[in-house]
């Protein structure tokens, strides 16, 4: 049989022809718009931004723009290949991070390739198309790398330019950072209590090349202020308050039932197991863990981490006789080929399919026919926005019109999201924030709790609704005023 159609590679070719359609998804989250206007202002100024140039609620305020290099990517991008290249580069970044996450994963070909799909499967919640996908992407590769210094040291030293790519591209840099610092005290660990497989001298070198990574963080626009940014980004009050990704994983929702499933036959196969973990492998499970039910931005470190622990102790499934086979029949590699076009097939038709509904996709997650008719119609004043549409106007609007708030948490911090979702769920100081912003407009969903209240405020009209949206404004001589009868509180929206 040709070795490029054994059953092995064939099922490896299938694996990841089908992580590679899956993973191709239409543009919605809500950040890629903000992301790609930060792009198109770096291309055009020809520098980085480092205050606030896209609201008014913070316009001129210092601006941490981290991912600075990866939004330059996606808008050139997008402006030279349009949506399809962008979907398809950020599909086969995933499906790169999988293939070096399966290499992990032991020599057992069909052990390793399930562990990798459930491992996949686990980290859905977090993909699309956004600079997080690459440190993904850096992650993975970054533990290959470690792990393979073990028998070839010299290995780390591409850790460098590593370094110097990942805090340019994203502030994640700080994982790789992180698990080198656990790899190093690991190893001490190990060699603490004479357990070390290593010689003196490796422990001394990773600690040599993890200090010069250290020196390299600050070679980025931002300089300095990337030891401290991760930092506080974690300690957000807004980020942990408002943003759904940074809350621990909610297992009511079928979403996270893989990663619950991960997450458990860990424990399940470790009891089990007959070899023994490393100290420097349990010090790795415990800190990913914690990381991952503390918020779903990290559950992939701990997927990372544990699923090549699991896969090289499930052993090799089904086993495969020692003694040597005759090469099957031309059937059979026939049969192979068949299989590995069909799924090339299934994966371009379906991934065609995703970038032929992108239109649809935007206008069905985002406002797009209330901000074709304020680009008809100059909104009046300042303009009051639902958090997850403030990235999508930065995109269309900028600079015509600047917004209430977007994305970025860390920029606009706890104070101005209380004002923020006071106002959007019409409950306590409600109107506050529009006469202290001086607001005229308000952009919203037509069901919200603002909309439903304004429309029976006598100092609003509706200028624009659809199904989906609704433009509202204030009466040029109307007084604003809380209606008699107050709205009872509610939950907070969904960030």
């Amino acid at each position: 049989m040709n070795p490029r159609l054994s059953t092995t590679r064939v099922f490896q070719v299938v694996l990841f022809l089908g992580l590679f359609a899956l993973a191709a998804r239409n543009v919605t989250d809500p950040d890629v718009w903000w992301h790609l206007k930060t792009g198109q202002y770096i291309a055009e100024h020809k520098s980085v931004p480092h205050t606030d140039p896209f609201s008014y609620t913070r316009a001129g305020q210092p601006w941490v723009a981290h991912e600075w290099l990866s939004e330059l990517l996606m808008y050139n991008l997008l402006r030279a290949t349009g949506w399809g290249g962008l979907i398809v580069i950020f599909a086969a970044a995933l499906t790169a991070a999988f293939w070096l996450l399966y290499l992990r994963c032991g020599p057992a070909s069909y052990v390793a390739g399930v562990a990798t799909l459930c491992g996949a499967w686990a980290t859905a919640p977090v993909w699309g198309i956004r600079p997080q996908v690459l440190s993904l992407l850096l992650t993975s590769l970054w533990l290959l790398i470690l792990e393979r210094s073990e028998h070839n040291p010299k290995l780390l030293w591409w850790t460098l330019p590593l370094t110097l790519l990942w805090v340019n591209l994203h502030a994640g840099f700080a994982l790789g950072l992180a698990l080198s610092a656990l790899f190093l005290a690991g190893e001490w660990i190990e060699r603490a209590l004479g357990h070390s497989r290593q010689s003196a001298s490796y422990p001394r070198m990773m600690a040599l090349i993890f200090l010069v990574d250290i020196l390299i963080v600050p070679l980025n626009p931002n300089g300095l202020q990337m030891f401290s940014y991760p930092i506080e980004t974690l300690r957000s009050a807004a980020t942990q308050n408002y943003i759904a990704e940074w809350a621990s994983p909610n297992f009511h929702r079928a979403e996270y039932w893989p990663f619950l499933v991960v997450v458990l036959s860990m424990f399940a196969v470790l009891s089990c197991s007959h070899l023994k973990l490393r100290a420097r492998d349990l010090l790795l499970l415990l800190v990913s863990l914690y990381a991952a039910l503390s918020s779903i931005r990290l559950m992939p470190l701990f997927v990372l981490v544990a699923v090549p622990l699991v896969s090289t102790r499930l052993g090799n499934w089904p086993r495969s006789s020692s003694a040597p086979q005759r090469p099957k029949a031309t059937v059979g590699t026939l049969l192979n080929a068949v299989i590995a076009l069909a799924m090339a097939l299934f994966g371009g038709v379906h991934i065609a399919q995703v970038i032929q509904r992108q239109p649809l996709a935007e206008t069905e997650h985002f406002p797009a026919n209330a901000v074709a008719f304020l680009q008809l119609h100059q909104p009046p004043g300042r303009i009051f926005n639902h958090y997850d549409w403030g990235g999508y106007l930065i995109w269309k609007l900028y600079p015509s019109t600047l917004v209430f708030i977007d994305g970025r948490a860390d920029l606009y911090g706890q104070q101005l999201f209380d004002q923020f979702a006071d106002t959007y769920q019409f409950k306590g100081a409600w109107q506050q924030p529009l006469q202290h912003w001086s607001i005229d407009t308000v952009l919203v969903p037509s069901r919200s709790p603002l909309a439903t209240g304004l429309r029976s405020s006598p100092g609003w009209t509706v200028r624009y609704e659809d199904s989906q949206a609704v433009i509202l404004t204030a009466l040029p001589t109307a007084i604003r005023t809380q209606p008699a009868a107050a709205k009872p509180a509610i939950a907070k929206p969904s960030l």
